[in-house]
């Protein structure tokens, strides 16, 4: 496995760097915040803003791609990685990065989100600038500090929270200027995929994290606990999108097309039913990066279509 990935390009090597299949996690918000919206702007002269939105996204990508890379540093020092860690991490173990050089990129990635951030600040508010602090540090303590997140049982509900919630409610408001409790609400779902895209990461490494002192959810649950934990929370995803379609403000019936996705997390939850090893289990977790994406995009688009046709 080693030879195969000191075969990459170096193109190719920092482009696992930042684990491209992690990155629709930071996507999805910004398109659901931005297509809600749209929803709010209805009746009313203002526009969706493309440098805003812009802006916004590249924020959010770079603010990801560099909590991969803070992962990567921190689980090398920590010695959680070697030759034989299954999954797209190990840059530094199998492709000879420099520890150094993927902490500098972290942090250069980290700077150019915060004058991102300043640029929207100046264009909505500049309220948003401590929010988006916020986040920054929740990505860098991810793993990082004296006690990571990712080494306790919380991990999942930061991630969907900071990347879900948050981004939501910041991608919203830059656009609209204010605070409405549907945006919190429309938000629900997407918390639960992005957390659980964490959730399967942890299930995969559960008997080597516990070896290593973490102390994650799943660890706390056991495997079978996990796996139904993982169901439940889907079906519960689903069920708020049928709800938020019929039941809430601003609804529309084009929420659901969200549930086109929903073969994706049967997939997840079978095939982490049937394989228990690192290595079988990655089509399992890739799944559930395909149901985030996939729902997400889904979701963002029946909100969009229902601003489009006046929030039918």
């Amino acid at each position: 496995m080693a030879s195969q990935y000191q075969q990459y390009s170096t193109v190719r090597k920092y482009w696992l760097l930042m684990r491209p299949h992690t990155l629709t996690a930071a996507v999805v918000p910004v398109l659901v915040g931005t297509a809600s919206a749209k929803i709010f702007l209805l009746g009313s002269e203002d526009h969706l803003k493309l440098s805003l939105f812009l802006a916004m996204l590249i924020a959010c990508l770079l603010i990801q791609a560099a909590t991969n890379m803070f992962n990567e540093y921190y689980d090398f020092k920590k010695g959680l990685d070697d030759h034989n860690s299954v999954g797209i991490g190990g840059a530094i173990v199998r492709n000879g990065m420099s520890p150094r050089l993927v902490m500098n990129l972290a942090i250069a990635f980290y700077i150019i989100a915060a004058l991102l951030g300043i640029f929207l600040a100046v264009q909505s508010s500049f309220w948003i600038l401590p929010i988006g602090l916020v986040c920054m540090a929740i990505g860098y303590l991810y793993t990082g500090g004296p006690l990571p997140i990712s080494w306790t049982p919380f991990g999942e509900l930061f991630s969907g929270f900071f990347m879900g919630m948050i981004i939501i409610v910041l991608s919203f408001f830059i656009q609209t200027g204010n605070f409405q409790a549907y945006v919190f609400w429309i938000s629900l779902p997407i918390v639960i995929t992005i957390g659980m895209i964490n959730m399967a990461n942890n299930i995969r490494d559960r008997v080597n994290d516990k070896e290593k002192g973490r102390f994650t959810l799943p660890i706390l649950l056991g495997k079978n606990n996990s796996v139904r934990f993982l169901g439940l929370m889907y079906i519960i995803a689903y069920a708020l999108v049928v709800f938020l379609a019929f039941f809430r403000p601003g609804g529309s019936i084009f929420f659901l097309l969200a549930l086109l996705s929903f073969p994706m997390p049967i997939k997840a939850v079978r095939r982490f039913k049937k394989h228990d090893t690192p290595a079988t289990m990655m089509s399992a977790m890739e799944a559930t990066g395909k149901t985030n994406t996939f729902f997400g995009i889904l979701y963002a688009l029946g909100i969009y279509i229902s601003a489009l046709l006046g929030g039918i």
